[in-house]
Formats: C-alpha cells, structure tokens, sequence
C-alpha cells in the first residue's frame, strides 16, 4: 500500500507532502496505481520548480520514498499545483481504495 501525507500549515496550506510504499495492484512494471502516484508526484515537484519561483527541497530514495517541502510559504501558484496534486491523489484514492493508496493529513 502506498501512504501519502499531506503536511499542513497553521493556515491549513499545504506545506509539504511525503509518498511511500508500493501499492500492490499488480505486478511490478503493471501496476496502474504506482504508476499513477509516481506520475502526479514527479510531475508536481518539476512543475512547482520549473513553473514557479517557490524554493524546495526534496528527496527521491531508490525504495520509493520521496520528500517534499516548500522552503518558505508557497506563492499563489505552488499552492495551486500543490493542491492540483492532491486532488489527484485524492481522486486515485477514491477510484482504488484504501487497500492500496491512503491519505493522512498532519499539522507542522
């Protein structure tokens, strides 16, 4: 299963994000739910630094995990990707279940 928590702001932005795990669809190298996650994930994190001036670091780890964070509060169009991304991953939730992608929300 794959975890994905969104981290909120004291103004309940999101702020950051972390993704981890494998959903187990099916097979490696079939699996449309992985596929779809590490789609809107990697396409975020490029769209946020290619087509913002929001600072960031992040992590992407050979097991899967990857880090996100907004170094300063996001602009008006991070906050818009960032939130593109999790209507994403929402929807994915919501079409393949909690069985094999679930969401967390966590105050920093």
């Amino acid at each position: 299963m794959i975890r994905v928590v969104f981290y909120n702001n004291s103004d309940k932005n999101i702020c950051g994000f972390s993704v981890e795990g494998h959903a187990g669809y099916a097979k490696y190298g079939k699996d449309i739910v992985c596929a779809g996650v590490s789609a809107l994930t990697i396409n975020t994190i490029n769209s946020i630094e290619a087509l913002t001036d929001n600072s960031v670091e992040y992590i992407m780890e050979d097991s899967g995990l990857i880090k996100f964070k907004f170094k300063t509060q996001p602009d008006e169009m991070g906050l818009l990707l960032i939130n593109s991304y999790m209507l994403g991953i929402k929807n994915l939730n919501e079409e393949y279940g909690n069985k094999y992608l679930q969401l967390y929300f966590k105050e920093v």
